[in-house]
C-alpha cells in the first residue's frame, strides 16, 4: 500500500502543480488588463490516519487558487474624462445591458474603470459592462439608497440636451452725477401720461431720461431679454425720477398704471454722502430688499403695478433682485460723470452641451457653452466585508457569494469607500518578476512529482519480477 500510496501522491503533486500554473498562466496573460487581480495556488498537505507501529502511507497534496481581489493596482493617468479608478476600497456596479433592467438582471462588480460611450451614448467598459449610478432627479436631487441595486440606472452621457437658467439677480454698479442740469422738460414729465418710456426723439413724445443703462436678462428658456432702467434728475436735492421698463414694451403685458413697457415707477433717493437712501426710495416696494416679479406667459391678466411676461412669448414667470446698494459700487450719487460701471447677472442663454466630467466623489457632471454646469446622476461604489471571497466571472468583473457577504452602496469617499481618481486607470496587480520565478518553481516541482511516479512504477516492477 505505501507504494501505491507514494505514486498517488505524485498524482496529487502533479494536479497541484497544474493548477498552479494555470494560476501563473492566467496571471502573466493579463499583465496589461485594467483592473486585473493576480491569482495564487496555495499548497495544502493531506495526512493519512495511521498508527504508530503501521507502515507510512502518503497523503499527498491539494491546492486552493486564491484571488488578491482587494489588492489595489498602481493608478495610471489616461487623457479620458471617463477613465476611473477607485483610489481605496470598493468596487463599481456594472450590468451586461443598458436599459430594461428587472431586478431579476444580474449586477456586477468590477474595477475595470476603463469607461467610453457607447453609440447610445451610455458608459460602457471594455468588457462591455454598463456603470450604474444614482440619477438625478427632477428637483437635482440623488436620492441614494445603501442596499436597493434596483434605484440605479446606467449613466448615460449624451442624452442631456442644452441648458438655460432664468436670471435672477442683477447687480448693478453705477453713478449718478449729482451736479446734473435739471432737464428743460422736467415740468412736463408726469409717469403716467409724459413718462421716459413714451420717449421717442423722431415723434417727439415723452420726456428724454437723463441717463439710461441696459441690462441684459435670460428668461426660461435661455432667452435674451432686455430691462432698462431710465433716471430723470428730480428738484428735489438727492432725487431722481426712476423707470424700469422691459424693450421692447411688446414683451410685457401690464396692469394699470403701468404703461409703454414699465415694470416698475418711483423716486430713487440717495443721501447727502452719495449712497442709496432707502427710506426715501419708492421705486420698488421694499427698497431693503428690491424686486420686481414678472408672472409668466400664460398667467391672467396681471392686477395694478404688475406686468407679465407677453402671451406670445411663452414662458415662465421670474424674480429679479437689484442688488443696488453693494458695499463695493452699487448705484451712487457723486458729482463725476454719469456712467455704468458693471452689470452683473446670474442668468445664462441657452447653451450646448460641451463637456463630460466625473470628480473624486463621483458625481457626473455636464458643461455647456453658456458657462452652466448640471449633474446628471452619481457613480454608486459597492463594498463587502471580505472581498477577496467574490466569485469570479468573464470580463474582469465579480459575482457575489457566500464567503463575500452582501454588497453595500455607497457615494465614493463615504462609509470606508474610496474616492474616485477621474482619467485614471488601476494597473493589474501582476508582477512578472514573481510570476516567472513561481513558473520555474512549478515547474521543478511537476517534474519532481512525475519523477515519483516513475520510480514507484520501477518499484512496483521489480516487486512484480520476484514472482519470476
Amino acid at each position: 500500500m505505501s507504494i501505491n500510496s507514494a505514486m498517488l501522491a505524485g498524482v496529487s503533486g502533479l494536479i497541484a502543480n497544474s493548477s498552479a500554473l494555470a494560476a501563473i498562466s492566467d496571471n502573466i496573460s493579463n499583465v496589461n488588463t485594467v483592473g486585473y487581480k493576480r491569482s495564487q495556488g496555495d499548497f495544502m498537505s493531506m495526512v493519512n490516519t495511521q498508527g504508530r507501529a503501521s507502515t507510512y502511507s502518503a497523503g499527498g497534496v491539494t491546492s486552493q487558487t486564491r484571488q488578491f481581489i482587494s489588492q489595489q493596482g498602481l493608478p495610471t493617468r489616461t487623457s479620458s474624462p471617463t477613465d476611473l479608478a477607485i483610489s481605496g476600497n470598493g468596487f463599481f456596479v456594472v450590468t451586461s445591458k443598458p436599459e430594461g433592467l428587472t431586478a431579476a438582471d444580474a449586477r456586477s462588480f468590477t474595477r475595470a474603470g476603463s469607461f467610453s460611450q457607447d453609440s447610445l451614448g451610455y458608459l460602457r467598459n471594455d468588457a462591455g459592462l454598463y456603470l450604474q449610478g444614482w440619477p438625478v432627479d427632477s428637483q437635482g436631487n440623488i436620492n441614494t439608497d445603501p442596499s436597493d441595486l434596483t434605484r440605479l440606472s446606467s449613466i448615460n452621457v449624451s442624452q442631456v440636451g442644452g441648458a438655460a437658467e432664468p436670471t435672477t439677480r442683477l447687480d448693478l454698479s453705477a453713478n449718478l452725477q449729482s451736479s446734473q442740469a435739471l432737464s428743460a422738460q422736467l415740468g412736463t414729465y408726469n409717469v403716467a401720461t409724459n413718462s421716459m418710456a413714451m420717449y421717442d426723439a423722431t415723434l417727439g413724445t415723452g420726456v428724454r431720461p437723463d441717463f439710461s443703462m441696459q441690462v441684459p436678462v435670460s428668461d426660461s428658456k435661455g432667452g435674451k431679454r432686455t430691462i432698462e432702467i431710465d433716471f430723470l434728475k428730480s428738484a428735489t436735492p438727492n432725487q431722481w425720477y426712476a423707470e424700469i421698463r422691459a424693450v421692447p414694451a411688446s414683451d410685457v403685458v401690464t396692469g394699470t398704471g403701468l404703461a409703454n413697457g414699465q415694470l416698475a415707477t418711483g423716486i430713487i433717493a440717495f443721501t447727502q454722502d452719495g449712497r442709496l437712501d432707502p427710506t426715501n426710495t419708492t421705486l420698488f416696494a421694499d427698497a431693503n430688499n428690491p424686486a420686481i416679479t414678472l408672472g409668466d406667459s400664460a398667467a391672467a391678466a396681471p392686477g395694478a403695478g404688475a406686468a407679465n411676461w407677453g402671451a406670445s412669448l411663452g414662458i415662465a414667470g421670474q424674480t429679479l433682485n437689484f442688488g443696488l446698494a453693494a458695499s463695493a459700487g452699487g448705484l451712487t450719487q457723486f458729482d463725476s460723470s454719469s456712467v455704468v460701471q458693471a452689470v452683473t447677472t446670474n442668468g445664462t442663454t441657452f447653451g450646448n452641451l460641451t463637456n463630460i466630467s466625473i470628480d473624486e466623489q463621483g458625481y457626473v457632471t455636464a458643461a455647456f457653452d453658456n458657462g452652466i454646469t448640471r449633474r446628471i446622476a452619481q457613480v454608486a461604489v459597492a463594498t463587502f466585508p471580505n472581498a477577496d471571497g467574490l466569485r469570479g466571472i468573464n470580463g474582469n468583473a465579480y459575482r457575489v457569494s457566500q464567503e463575500s457577504g452582501t454588497y453595500s452602496l455607497k457615494a465614493a469617499g463615504s462609509g470606508g469607500a474610496g474616492l474616485l481618481s477621474p482619467s485614471t486607470l488601476e494597473a493589474s496587480t501582476v508582477d512578472l518578476s514573481s510570476e516567472f520565478t513561481g513558473l520555474i518553481t512549478t515547474q521543478r516541482a511537476y517534474s519532481a512529482s512525475s519523477k515519483i511516479i516513475t520510480t514507484a512504477d520501477q518499484m512496483l516492477q521489480e516487486l512484480l519480477s520476484i514472482v519470476r
